[in-house]
C-alpha cells in the first residue's frame, strides 16, 4: 500500500510543480524571446533596419559571452512598413504566435500609438521605442521604459537655439498623424512659453513625399525657421522645394528624421540643415558606449549613425534589466529591475528609471550638416 502511495506522488508531483509554477511567456532555460515591429521595408525603411542592427550588434556579443545568465536573447523583427495597421497584426502576432517575453525597440508614433492598447491590456512591457511621443509619457504606464529624450524636450532645445539668436518667425512642416501632431505641439508649447506663435504650417502624408501644398503655404509666410516633423525622404522633398521657391529659411529636423539618410537625399544642398539628437554623437570617441559601438559596427561594413547608435545603447538598457531581474525571470521582476537603474552609466551616457518615472534620459544635443554629409555639434 504504501509504495503504491509514493508511486502515485512520484507521477503527480510534476504536475502539481507545474501548475504551481506556469511558465514565463518568451522565456525557456536557454533563451529570452524579444519582439520588434518595425518599417524594414518602404519609405522609412532604414531606420528600422538601423535601430534594429544596432540593437542586434549588442544583443549578439552578449550571446556570444553565454548570454543573460545562461539564455541567450532572440530579437523577432517584423516589418510593418511604418503603418499602424500593421503594426496592430505585427503586435498580436508577436504576443499571442511568438509568445514574446517583452516588446522592444518599436520605430514610430503612429506605429507604437497602435501597439499602446494591445500590449497594455496583455502587460507586455514596451521597452526602447524609437519615438519621443508624449503618449508614451503621459499618462503614465508602468509597462513603457523610454530610453531617448521627448518631442517636447527636442523642440523646446531647438525654439531656445533660434530665439536666443533674435529670430522669431517660426513656421512648422509636419507629418499628418501621431508623429507629427506630437512635434507640433512640442513646438507650439515651447513658442508659447516665450510668448510667440507661428507664422506658418504645412502638413505631409506617411510614406509621402507630395509636399507642394506645404511650400506654398510655408513660403508665403517668409519664416525665419521652419521646425520639420516628418521622416528622410518627405523632409529632404519639402527643403528642395522651399529652396527652389525662394525661401531663405533655416531648416531644423527632430531626431527621428533619420539624420544619415536626410544628409544623403541632401547632398549639397543640406549643408547647414539643423538636427536635433537624443544619443551621443557616434564619432565621439572619448565615450565609451561609443568606441564599443563602432568596434562591433567596422566588421558589418555600416557606416556609423545616431539611429543604430540608439538602438545599441536600447539592448544594454535591455539587457542590464534582464541581469537585475535574476534567474527566475517574470514580467513582473524585469520591470522592477529596470525601477532600479536610477542611473545607470551605458559608457558615458546615462539612463536613469525610478517606479514613478521612466523617462530614461532628457538629453538633447544639437547638430548641423556640414560639407560631404557629415555633422558637427
Amino acid at each position: 500500500m504504501l509504495n503504491r502511495v509514493i508511486r502515485a506522488l512520484a507521477i503527480a508531483a510534476p504536475l502539481l510543480f507545474s501548475a504551481a509554477s506556469p511558465a514565463v511567456e518568451g522565456v525557456t532555460d536557454d533563451r529570452i524571446v524579444l519582439g520588434q515591429s518595425a518599417a524594414l521595408s518602404g519609405p522609412a525603411e532604414a531606420l528600422g533596419r538601423e535601430m534594429r542592427l544596432g540593437a542586434q550588434l549588442y544583443f549578439d556579443q552578449v550571446n556570444a559571452s553565454g548570454g543573460v545568465l545562461g539564455r541567450r536573447i532572440e530579437l523577432v523583427s517584423l516589418d510593418d512598413g511604418y503603418e499602424p495597421d500593421r503594426t496592430i497584426a505585427n503586435t498580436m502576432k508577436l504576443i499571442e504566435h511568438e509568445k514574446v517575453f517583452a516588446l522592444f525597440g518599436y520605430v514610430g508614433t503612429p506605429t507604437s500609438k497602435a501597439a499602446l492598447p494591445i500590449f497594455t491590456q496583455e502587460g507586455v512591457p514596451f521597452i526602447g521605442a524609437f519615438t519621443g511621443a508624449e503618449l508614451l509619457r503621459d499618462p503614465f504606464n508602468r509597462l513603457i521604459f523610454n530610453i531617448r529624450a521627448s518631442y517636447y524636450d527636442e523642440t523646446a532645445k531647438i525654439v531656445d537655439s533660434f530665439t536666443a539668436l533674435g529670430m522669431s518667425k517660426v513656421a512648422v512642416f509636419y507629418q499628418n498623424d501621431a508623429y507629427g501632431q506630437a512635434g507640433l505641439a512640442g513646438v507650439e508649447r515651447a513658442m508659447q512659453a516665450k510668448n510667440l506663435k507661428l507664422v506658418a504650417t504645412g502638413t505631409v502624408e506617411r510614406n509621402t513625399t507630395d509636399v507642394a501644398a506645404a511650400v506654398k503655404a510655408i513660403t508665403a509666410a517668409q519664416p525665419d525657421i521652419v521646425v520639420m516633423i516628418s521622416a528622410y525622404r518627405s523632409c529632404a522633398a519639402f527643403i528642395k522645394a522651399m529652396r527652389e521657391a525662394g525661401s531663405f529659411a533655416n531648416f531644423y529636423n527632430v531626431s527621428f528624421v533619420g539624420s544619415r539618410q536626410l544628409a544623403d537625399e541632401l547632398g549639397d544642398q543640406g549643408i547647414g540643415v539643423g538636427i536635433s539628437q537624443v544619443m551621443p554623437f557616434p564619432w565621439n570617441n572619448t565615450l565609451g558606449v561609443v568606441r564599443e559601438y563602432r568596434k562591433l559596427l567596422e566588421p558589418t561594413g555600416n557606416p556609423e549613425s545616431f539611429t543604430s547608435m540608439e538602438g545599441y545603447i536600447a539592448a544594454k538598457v535591455m539587457v542590464e534589466g534582464l541581469r537585475r531581474a535574476g534567474r527566475d525571470l517574470t514580467r513582473d521582476k524585469l520591470i522592477a529591475a529596470l525601477e532600479t537603474m536610477n542611473r545607470f552609466d551605458v559608457g558615458g551616457f546615462d539612463i536613469g528609471f525610478t517606479p514613478k518615472n521612466h523617462a530614461g534620459s532628457r538629453y538633447v544635443d544639437l547638430t548641423i550638416i556640414k560639407k560631404n554629409g557629415k555633422f558637427m555639434h
